[in-house]
């Protein structure tokens, strides 16, 4: 089952990359964004999917940890990119969010007993806190009924952006045997794995000052003429 698997794996990530970055290039709310964004969505489950069956088979623990993250936050942001109301999905989502917070901080804490070198103790609590993190973002919105405006895209924009910095950082950092050998260990990989941090925080910005991204209020119904 690993080579049909593995197979998958890699055209997944390779996707993922690609299309990533062009729905991060292109004008935000356009078609070519929409169109690539549900490209990138379709390939990051499939990357967490089939990652989660090979670490689960080569019982790789860090493996374990970034496809639960990554199929958790992918899976959130396509609903807030896609849903303004809450529903039953939502509800999902929260219980695997608080779940999976509390499996890798589990995993963090027998880690700290039992050394792995491939999943250290201090990644998996990093990641146990973005989930709890992305958890009470679940709460909050599902308390007040919903979110819209600049609200909704961030929850889309910075979730997204961290399923592609998981895709970047275990391509660009944990694959570097496919790179030349100069570039093994260079700034150039490092800087490439986390560039989705610096790209996420420059739309941020953009998102909170601009005024396309505000909530517009509800047009006001029309008298009627006789």
């Amino acid at each position: 089952m690993r080579l049909p698997l593995l197979i998958l794996h890699i055209l997944g990530g390779t996707i993922g990359l690609l299309s990533g970055t062009f729905a991060i290039a292109v004008r935000k709310g356009s078609r070519l964004h929409r169109a690539s964004g549900n490209v990138f969505t379709i390939a990051m489950l499939t990357l967490a999917s089939s990652g989660l069956c090979l670490a689960i088979l080569k019982s790789q623990r860090g493996d374990i940890i970034g496809s639960i993250v990554t199929f958790y936050m992918i899976t959130t942001a396509w609903l807030a990119g896609r849903r303004r109301n809450i529903g039953r999905p939502d509800w999902v989502a929260l219980l695997v969010g608080i779940g999976g917070a509390a499996a890798v901080i589990t995993l963090g804490v027998l880690t700290l007993h039992h050394p792995d070198p491939n999943a250290p103790s201090g990644m998996a609590f990093f990641m146990g806190a973005v989930l709890l993190l992305a958890a009470a973002g679940d709460i909050r919105m599902l308390t007040r009924g919903g979110i819209a405006g600049r609200q909704r895209i961030t929850r889309h924009l910075w979730r997204m952006c961290f399923g592609l910095f998981i895709a970047t950082g275990s391509f660009f950092l944990g694959q570097q045997q496919v790179f030349p050998a100069f570039l093994r260990g260079s700034i150039f990989l490092t800087i490439l794995a986390v560039l989705p941090f610096p790209l996420m925080i420059y739309w941020l910005f953009r998102v909170r000052f601009s005024k396309a991204y505000k909530a517009q209020p509800p047009p006001t119904p029309m008298p009627a003429t006789p």
